[in-house]
């Protein structure tokens, strides 16, 4: 049975509990998957109470990333491979489910190269950042995933990868998911979020686009807004290396990740 990728939004108001509830009863039926989490509310929230100001870079294509200076490193390798990932991988254990947490730099199962120089846009103009340490993922050690899966294990992967110079890089996760994905060669991704999908107007929820088309990327990825873009971006790179079909739905209702496989959300690729 090939596995599932299931991406956990870490934005304000993903229901992570929901997700976790319904991954332990697919693990439990028998499904293999992979659970890639989010990390961005819980480390704007430790940077606030540490004092550290949360500061974004708007690429000018339109993605906006974390501005991970070394002081935030600290900040998002705390939230994102300490609270996040061990308070998912205790709540699955709690409901019965093996999990495993590991961040993408354990085992290298992430390798990035860290992005020297970034170029953003601020105040209409574009500048050079060199102090980031952001990466631009290469390669997942998707062995060390099939063998935890092969042994009965969940793994839960957090969005944080190992550089060249064995750096510790802040990445993406729905890029992280995709490339995940592709590694193992999923069934599906399914990225789950705070809203129902890919919205035709922004943020009307009855306006949701239901299927896109392989050949549609493009005019999806300019009707997506925010983090949405980066969202059909790891879509567009999971069907890329081979994942047939990519869902991107909503994390608040009962059961998501099954009602996504049943057809809400968003569908990209083949439906």
């Amino acid at each position: 049975m090939n596995p599932l990728v299931i991406k956990a939004g870490g934005g304000a108001g993903v229901d992570v509990d929901a997700i976790c509830r319904d991954v332990a009863a697919l693990a439990a039926a028998g499904q293999p998957l992979v659970l890639v989490h989010g990390t961005s509310a819980a480390a704007d929230a430790l940077a606030q109470r540490a004092g550290v100001p949360v500061r974004t870079l708007t690429s000018p294509s339109g993605h906006v990333s974390r501005y991970t200076d070394p002081e935030t490193l600290e900040i998002y390798v705390a939230a994102a491979a300490g609270q996040v990932n061990k308070r998912i991988v205790a709540t699955l254990q709690g409901l019965g489910c093996n999990a495993v947490g590991l961040s993408g730099v354990d085992g290298r199962l992430l390798l990035a190269e860290r992005k020297d120089a970034v170029r953003a846009v601020e105040a209409g103009r574009q500048r050079i950042v060199r102090d980031d340490y952001t990466g631009r993922l290469v390669s997942v050690n998707a062995d060390l995933l099939r063998l935890l899966l092969a042994a009965g294990y969940t793994p839960v992967v957090a969005p944080l990868a190992l550089g060249t110079q064995a750096e510790r890089l802040n990445v993406d996760g729905d890029r992280a998911a995709a490339l995940v994905a592709v590694g193992l060669a999923a069934a599906k991704l399914v990225i789950l979020t705070n809203v129902p999908g890919l919205l035709a107007s922004f943020p009307d929820e009855a306006s949701l686009v239901r299927h896109v088309p392989a050949d549609r990327l493009d005019w999806a990825e300019g009707l997506a807004q925010g983090r949405m873009k980066k969202k059909v971006l790891a879509a567009r790179e999971a069907l890329a290396g081979g994942v047939p079909t990519v869902i991107l739905a909503d994390s608040r209702v009962p059961q998501p990740v099954q009602a996504a496989l049943a057809g809400s959300g968003t569908w990209i690729g083949e439906r």
